[in-house]
């Protein structure tokens, strides 16, 4: 958590994410009002996608408002999770959108319209990309300094607008060349684009959800675990959570003929030296046995 208490990890990631849902606003607003004045599809559905950003930010301070909530009797092991579970929400955001703009693609090559694309289309495109370049970088860094599956998901979702912004602008060249019929054809590789973004978000959630190895080199628990004093070997290691929240269990040998009190100080020994070695570690149980 680099020294940040819960409260303010989370406050901080509120802050990040009020930040890009304007800028992702004010850029989704640039581009819908101009598309619709235009009739270019391809710069209205990328507008659309700019404001499922938007959307996908409000979903974010809504998992963040419940992810930042205390131990409790119900969660005894706190409520970290529902980042990564209103993660999936911005996913289906993604999924939903993408579907939207196939479905008005379809339509818009069986009834072709003509977008009227000048100088100012390009300009728009351009400027935009930029911001949202900008965007992408400061939530990404922020995402992994955090660890913040919310900020993280957010940043690729603005990854594939940017993609998607360079396509509009491809598409716009080769309208302006003289073929119409490519605008709906790009509004639909949009949708691809997008679509494959959700899918990215729900393969890296479902394997937190799912409880999927949190940390795949175990050597670096064995190494930490085999420095303590009194312990023989340690096995059975599994390891799961969030990476800012990971859950360890395993087991370790010691003498046959050790008392309960040394075995109990070796585990308190064991539980301190993970979370001070490996900082994203938050909960460790030791199951002690005797060597044979």
């Amino acid at each position: 958590m680099h020294n940040l208490s819960v409260q303010e990890h989370y406050q901080r990631i509120r802050i990040i994410l009020i930040i890009v849902l304007v800028l992702n606003w004010g850029v989704a607003l640039a581009k819908i009002v101009y598309g619709l004045l235009t009739r270019c599809a391809s710069i209205t559905a990328d507008g659309f996608h700019s404001l499922s950003d938007g959307a996908s930010n409000l979903i974010g301070l809504a998992g963040i408002h419940f992810a930042c909530q205390p131990v409790d009797q119900d969660h005894p092991y706190g409520h970290r999770k529902y980042e990564t579970f209103f993660s999936l929400g911005i996913a289906g955001l993604l999924f939903l959108v993408a579907l939207g703009l196939i479905h008005g693609s379809i339509e818009r090559l069986r009834n072709p319209v003509t977008p009227f694309i000048d100088i100012k289309s390009f300009l728009i495109m351009a400027v935009t990309m930029i911001i949202n370049f900008l965007v992408m970088r400061y939530e990404e860094k922020n995402g992994r300094f955090l660890k913040s599956d919310i900020l993280l998901s957010d940043a690729l979702h603005t990854r594939s607008d940017i993609f998607i912004s360079f396509s509009v602008i491809i598409a716009l060249a080769v309208i302006k060349l003289g073929f119409p019929i490519l605008d709906p054809i790009a509004t639909i590789v949009i949708a691809l684009f997008i679509a494959y973004s959700g899918y990215e978000i729900v393969k890296h959630s479902s394997r937190i959800l799912c409880d999927t190895v949190a940390i795949e080199d175990s050597r670096k628990i064995v190494d930490v675990v085999m420095g303590i004093k009194g312990v023989k070997t340690c096995h059975k290691i599994r390891t799961r959570g969030r990476p800012d929240d990971i859950h360890v269990d395993l087991h370790v040998q010691v003498k046959r003929d050790m008392h309960m009190d040394e075995a109990h100080r070796i585990s308190f020994a064991i539980e301190d030296a993970l979370k001070k070695n490996i900082p994203e570690i938050t909960d460790v149980v030791v199951h002690m046995e005797p060597r044979d």
